[in-house]
Order: structure tokens, then C-alpha cells, then sequence
């Protein structure tokens, strides 16, 4: 595939659902945001087109206008396709396994739990990329979407839980729509089970409120806690879907950069 420039994008509304909630708002955080990749099987008046940012890829259009090397760009990614594309994966990697997904949309407000002393909940800012960046290195994905932690501090669209300038636990939107935000939180293992991520849950979901949009939440069925977390936040249930994880490409192609 032939990776885009922004400028050489087709219209989207002919690919793309807009207003959507989960990892579907993925295509509207990318054009805003300027992270991630758009590809395409040609420039002009293209039949297939894929966008990526962080570990997630949304493809769409006609499968067979592309060749197996034109999707080892997506190996080791979450993809999210029609079942069309099934075939053509199944042709490009040594594995693709199925990922059972749930999504669940805010629905009930939730008061704010009561945090430890000396305990901060806040918004970030552009000078907390330096706490983000400290997080431990399982923390890395959260702000992938943004492009590294200096983005999502500077972009006000976190909340995190701080002692004496420390970043205890964060949540943030990961995919910011035009309708929904799709939010992640994380929380540093020697902080959990004090009530730290549902603080940050419950902030952000009042701020993604003020602006009009609607948080969404996404995670693996097999993901007990974190769906534990989302119902005590506020979320339910809106539907279960399918992405598929990609192994390593059968023929020889380069991997995409998270």
C-alpha cells in the first residue's frame, strides 16, 4: 500500500462512519491529531484505504485490490475490518487471531470517590509530560494515540491522580471524535486498589461531558478488571464486536511503527 500524505486523503464520509464511538473514532482522532498513517492502494480515486495510529488499523474498501505484501505493514496491530478482509489477512500473516471486544458508553454519573491524603486529581498540563514519561514502562501504549507523553499533556485531555508532582494514575482520551472520546486510564501497580483510576475516570467523563461528546470504552471480554472499572464508572454495555490481532508478515514487507 502507499502511505498518504494528509493532503492527498479521499472525502472520508464515503469510508468512515463519523460520530462513532470506540476505536471507530480512530479515523477523526488521526485527521485532528496528525498521529498516525493513512495508506491506500493508489493515490487516486483509491479502492482500498487502511488508517493506523498507535497499535489499532481500520480497513476498508475492496480487499482484492490488494496484494498479500500490501498489508505486512500491519503486523503485530489490532485490526478492525469487515469480514471480507478476512481471506487477504489470513493470506498475509502466520496469524491472525480473533479478539473479542466489548463497548460500553457512558450512561450513569457517578460521584467522585474519596482519594487518599495528599492526593491531587487534576487535569494535565503541558508540564506534566515529564510524571507521564516516569510511568512505568507498561504505561508506554496510553499515550501512543498522542504520540508520546508530551502530546497527551499538552493536549488537556487527561486527568491524573498526583503526589508531590508524581502521577499516580491517568486517564485520558485515547481516540477523540467528533461525537465521542474514547478513554484509557492506567494506574502504577504499587497505587491500585485505592480508588485512583475511577477519581481520573470520573473527572475526565464530567469533562468529556462539558464538551458535548459522549465517552466511550473499550476492552477485551477476558479483561475482568477493566470492566469492573467501567461499570462502577458509570459505563454500559452498547454492543460486542470483533478485531483481529495480526502476527508476523509471511512475506517480507516492514512492520509499521507504533
Amino acid at each position: 500500500m502507499i502511505e498518504l500524505a494528509p493532503d492527498q486523503l479521499p472525502v472520508l464520509t464515503g469510508w468512515f462512519t463519523a460520530g462513532s464511538p470506540g476505536a471507530a473514532a480512530l479515523p477523526e482522532h488521526v485527521r485532528a491529531s496528525g498521529t498516525g498513517r493513512w495508506w491506500a492502494d493508489r493515490v487516486t480515486a483509491p479502492r482500498a484505504l487502511a488508517v493506523a495510529c498507535a497499535d489499532h488499523v481500520l480497513l476498508r474498501g475492496d480487499p482484492g485490490a490488494l496484494a498479500p505484501d500490501d498489508l505486512a505493514v500491519f503486523g503485530a496491530h489490532y485490526v478492525q475490518a469487515p469480514a471480507r478482509f478476512l481471506p487477504a489477512l489470513g493470506s498475509a500473516f502466520d496469524l491472525v487471531v480473533p479478539w473479542e471486544r466489548m463497548l460500553y458508553l457512558h450512561q450513569v454519573p457517578v460521584p467522585a470517590p474519596r482519594v487518599p491524603d495528599g492526593v491531587t486529581v487534576r487535569r494535565l498540563a503541558p508540564a506534566d509530560a515529564l510524571a507521564l514519561a516516569a510511568l512505568t514502562p507498561d504505561a508506554a501504549w496510553l499515550h501512543a494515540s498522542w504520540g508520546g507523553p508530551a502530546p497527551l499533556a499538552a493536549s488537556g485531555l487527561g486527568w491524573a491522580a498526583f503526589r508531590k508532582g508524581d502521577a499516580l494514575a491517568v486517564a485520558c482520551t485515547y481516540f477523540h471524535g467528533t461525537r465521542y472520546e474514547d478513554i484509557a486510564c492506567f494506574t502504577a501497580p504499587q497505587h491500585r486498589r485505592q480508588r485512583l483510576a475511577l477519581a481520573c475516570v470520573t473527572a475526565l467523563c464530567r469533562d468529556v461531558a462539558t464538551r458535548g461528546h459522549i465517552p466511550s470504552w473499550t476492552c477485551s471480554r477476558d479483561h475482568r478488571p477493566s470492566r469492573l472499572l467501567a461499570w462502577t464508572s458509570g459505563f454500559r454495555l452498547a454492543r460486542e464486536y470483533l478485531h483481529h490481532l495480526t502476527g508476523k508478515p509471511v512475506r517480507r514487507g516492514a512492520g509499521l511503527p507504533a
